[in-house]
């Protein structure tokens, strides 16, 4: 199964394009060599000298896209040295401007060189960037404990690889505990809250004796972020799960956040609970949240989807019909289920704006309880 940042990295040069920091595509890589061959053979089939010199004058320029200042340059005096050559009838007066064609070649090879020093600069910032997105959201594991897991991130802000939306999955003595959220605003701005509360969250599923106490303690670390930021609109959205040692039940709270769906028999059913407030505004004390228990069977799956998926919406302004369509997206490799419920998103809605989070937890339970089905 895959992970976010697997399936981050594994698209991320077809998600970026090569327009936006991706190596250019084979077909550009060929276009300035290309363009020097179509006039070579062109003029050398002609039997009458033809008036295509000034395509040469392009080929500098587009080797600039793909290639560095040496290659740059060896184009360059191929492009000038063709221009004598008497064997492909370019030099004739009223043809070119040879001294046009060497500044452009001379320029182009220093936008080269400039250029190449900045993409070597924008990978590095780019690998310091997923260094400190897997510091932050380390890549989810295959399996924890007796549950597995994948997930789906993508951030609204281009060019970002974390924003607003978290979760994570860690092992605890009373069992798997799971936390997805969603804090104010999306993009580089949310990452500071994103690592605060992760971090809050992986000492908490040390030593809380229950959920409620839990987020409890993500509650408390956002109102100190908040007072010493000033920023008292600080919070956040989520929902905090808890699988038993053996898989067979799973408690949730959720604070704010739309509830788990939880995909049994091939129907795709929403987890009813009430929600308690959102983190961050310490208005909801440890026995105010309601918590549900489920009963699990080999084979039940339960997926949690971020705001971004559930409020999506059509371009006539309808929401994304999520309960109605998971079903049928389902597959039995979890991490082509995610990528399903993106793809059928994309069509449906077109236009992204927030934040969209999948997590897809599979439990293993250690034999079905009886008498529940």
């Amino acid at each position: 199964m895959r992970s976010v940042r697997d399936t981050v990295q594994g698209r991320d040069g077809s998600r970026r394009g090569w327009l936006r920091g991706a190596p250019p595509p084979w077909w550009v890589r060929i276009m300035p060599v290309g363009l020097l061959l179509v006039v070579c053979i062109a003029t050398l089939i002609s039997p009458q000298p033809l008036d295509i010199g000034f395509l040469l004058g392009a080929i500098p320029p587009l080797a600039v896209l793909s290639y560095g200042p040496a290659a740059t340059a060896v184009l360059g005096v191929v492009v000038v040295a063709l221009q004598h050559a008497r064997v492909f009838h370019l030099d004739h007066p009223g043809n070119t401007d040879l001294l046009t064609i060497g500044f452009v070649a001379l320029l182009s090879v220093f936008v080269s060189y400039v250029r190449s020093h900045r993409d070597a600069q924008l990978d590095l910032e780019r690998t310091v960037a997923e260094a400190t997105q897997n510091a932050v959201v380390p890549p989810l594991p295959e399996k924890v404990g007796r549950v597995r897991c994948t997930g789906l991130y993508r951030a609204a802000q281009r060019g970002t690889l974390v924003g607003g939306d978290f979760f994570d999955v860690r092992e605890s003595p009373r069992g798997v505990r799971v936390v997805m959220g969603d804090v104010q605003g999306h993009g580089l701005s949310a990452v500071a809250t994103v690592a605060s509360l992760l971090g809050a969250f992986r000492e908490a599923v040390l030593d809380q004796p229950d959920l409620p106490s839990v987020a409890a303690r993500l509650d408390r670390r956002l109102l100190v972020d908040s007072a010493e930021a000033r920023r008292p609109e600080l919070f956040a959205t989520a929902a905090l799960l808890e699988f038993s040692p053996d898989a067979r039940t799973v408690r949730i709270i959720v604070c704010g956040n739309p509830p788990p769906v939880l995909l049994q028999d091939g129907k795709a059913t929403e987890v009813h609970i009430t929600p308690g407030t959102p983190l961050g505004l310490g208005l909801c004390p440890d026995d105010a949240y309601d918590e549900v228990t489920l009963p699990l069977l080999r084979g039940d799956r339960l997926f949690l989807a971020s705001d971004g998926i559930w409020e999506g919406r059509s371009p006539d302004g309808t929401y994304y019909p999520l309960i109605d369509r998971l079903p049928g997206l389902v597959d039995d490799d979890p991490g082509a289920t995610t990528e399903r419920v993106w793809g059928d998103l994309v069509h449906y809605c077109g236009t992204i704006g927030d934040d969209v989070t999948m997590l897809l937890l599979t439990p293993e339970p250690t034999m079905e309880p009886t008498g529940i089905k």
